[in-house]
């Protein structure tokens, strides 16, 4: 199923377009010659997203902010080669699997049977191996739809690829949606027992292009608690209250006010980098709130996860230069993956993250936009 999508440019419009539109291109190769394409969505609200078949990765999205003018929120890139290295782009908007986040020593047992994976951070695996589903190329099909323009893109990741059991039929659908947000509805099957966590690792800043870091944004958790995590950044297996510390986001908070606190926890991940517990079922729930105070913009995110993990862009470092020439700074961005705890399948106490035969794993995600 990885294979090279659509490839003719072309746009669905007539009736559609009071539902937005969806255009498509060539965006060039992948290193083993296989084309690329990239889907264009816009809303008649002003939203536009593009994406790509290579990693499932959301290169750009175009939100207003207060004054009406749009700006890209994402970091990224202007073509689709740096996305290539992840030296270059640690996973810049990509779909993440099989297992998002870490997995203690690349190891795990299942049924009776250890499996070992690659050990790509340090001595861990992190998310999803060597070549996880940010270095796959997905089938795409562009739509629009009573909610809004989208793209559904499919990889079929078979049984023991990055040692991972069982093949794992995978889908994931974007929605620009007509209320003003990006939905994202992952969906997956397996023939065998397997772990599976799936997400996306958009870098927000909600500056419009980058123009400076995150740490004047403001940002909500909906989390009681953390599960804290050891100088290898592996969950020690506890929940940890917020109150009290750096972490307790339950009321807003600039991201930078505390980032660099004498905390154990912070000095480990060198700031953010840590799995906070949400409130609420398995139910679509609110999960946080980022806002920007010098342009307005904001984004709400709910979630079916359990978890989120808040990564204030720690390992950035001016190295990387992004769209428009933009070198991309110490904490020019900030992650908020929705998922299953880290190293779940070694912590029989967490959520469990074993997707088996004959039951569906879905999990939707949606990212709303606003100003203020």
């Amino acid at each position: 199923m990885a294979g090279d999508g659509q490839t003719g440019a072309q746009r669905q419009d007539s009736s559609a377009d009071r539902a937005g539109t969806v255009s498509e291109r060539p965006w060039g190769e992948t290193p083993d010659g296989r084309s690329i394409t990239l889907y264009e969505l816009e809303t008649p609200g002003g939203l536009r997203a593009e994406i790509m078949t290579y990693g499932g990765v959301l290169v750009r999205l175009f939100t207003p902010d207060r004054h009406g003018l749009p700006g890209d929120i994402v970091l990224g890139h202007d073509r689709p080669e740096p996305y290539f290295d992840r030296t270059s782009s640690p996973f810049f908007g990509a779909l993440i699997g099989r297992y998002a986040n870490r997995i203690a020593g690349g190891r795990f047992t299942l049924q009776g049977r250890t499996y070992q994976l690659a050990q790509n951070d340090g001595p861990n695996a992190l998310h999803g191996g060597e070549r996880g589903f940010d270095q796959r190329l997905w089938d795409g099909h562009a739509f629009v739809g009573e909610d809004g323009p989208g793209v559904t893109l499919t990889y079929l990741s078979p049984d023991g690829e990055e040692g991972y059991p069982g093949n794992l039929a995978v889908q994931v659908t974007y929605t620009l949606t007509l209320a003003g947000a990006l939905r994202i509805d992952y969906a997956a099957t397996t023939d065998a027992p397997t772990p599976v966590n799936l997400t996306n690792h958009t870098y927000w800043n909600l500056t419009g292009n980058a123009g400076r870091d995150i740490l004047g944004h403001e940002l909500t958790v909906q989390a009681e608690a953390i599960t804290p995590v050891d100088a290898g950044l592996i969950p020690t297996g506890e929940l940890r209250e917020v109150a009290g510390t750096p972490f307790d986001f339950r009321e807003a908070r600039r991201i930078g006010a505390r980032v660099d606190a004498d905390d154990e926890q912070l000095r480990y991940a060198g700031g953010y980098d840590h799995n906070f517990v949400l409130r609420g079922a398995a139910a679509l729930h609110p999960a946080a709130r980022l806002y920007d105070p010098a342009t307005g913009r904001q984004v709400e995110v709910s979630t079916t996860e359990p978890g989120l993990q808040v990564y204030s862009g720690n390992f950035l470092d001016g190295c990387i230069t992004g769209k428009g020439g933009q070198r991309y700074g110490h904490r020019w961005a900030v992650c908020l993956e929705t998922q299953h705890f880290p190293d779940s399948p070694n912590q029989p106490q967490f959520p469990p993250a074993v997707l088996l035969p004959g039951q569906p794993f879905s999990s939707r995600t949606v990212y709303a936009f606003s100003t203020r």
